[in-house]
């Protein structure tokens, strides 16, 4: 049974666009449509800027270095978001829930998807799965990248292989 259909895709698209910002507004629609996302969305010229925004403010989610303020954080960003649940069958998919509006601007849907799907991963896999990639946190690296864990194990700490590969050589280095 499939309940959380917003939690892991949304939050990987976030991850994907804070991690590898889009120079343009069709970046960020052809992104959403490989995380899954098929609607539509009305474009509007400042669809670009304004969604940076919407991944800005995520950022401080992903930022906060307590649960209870990542919480307040989070809930202040759905708050804003005046979309509610609804059921809907589109594109032959079967029912299933939408957390947005229809017809509503490309980074209105995203602050709703991204908010909502923060929140599901967050509540559903625990606090602390999600973040930035531990190697920023290792003297002489600057990967600022977003992680976030999908994990049986839950604990993932770097964005990728070589990321972790770097800081294990350098924690080897220091000990030698």
């Amino acid at each position: 049974m499939h309940l959380n259909p917003y939690g892991e895709y949304a939050v990987l698209l976030a991850a994907s666009l804070a991690n590898d910002w889009p120079d343009r507004r069709d970046g960020i629609v052809a992104r959403a449509r490989e995380f899954g996302m098929t609607m539509t969305f009305p474009a509007a010229s400042t669809d670009h800027v304004r969604t940076r925004a919407v991944v800005d403010r995520w950022l401080t989610v992903v930022d906060a270095d307590d649960p209870q303020r990542r919480a307040a954080l989070l809930n202040g960003q759905m708050a804003a978001v005046t979309a509610y649940p609804r059921l809907t069958d589109h594109d032959d998919e079967g029912w299933h829930l939408h957390y947005r509006d229809d017809d509503r601007p490309l980074p209105e849907v995203l602050a709703a998807v991204i908010g909502v799907g923060t929140a599901l991963h967050l509540s559903t896999r625990g606090m602390h799965r999600l973040g930035r990639c531990a190697a920023g946190l290792d003297a002489g690296d600057d990967c600022r990248a977003v992680v976030v864990d999908v994990t049986r194990n839950g604990r993932q700490r770097y964005c990728s292989v070589r990321c972790a590969n770097r800081a294990a050589v350098r924690r080897h280095r220091a000990r030698s």
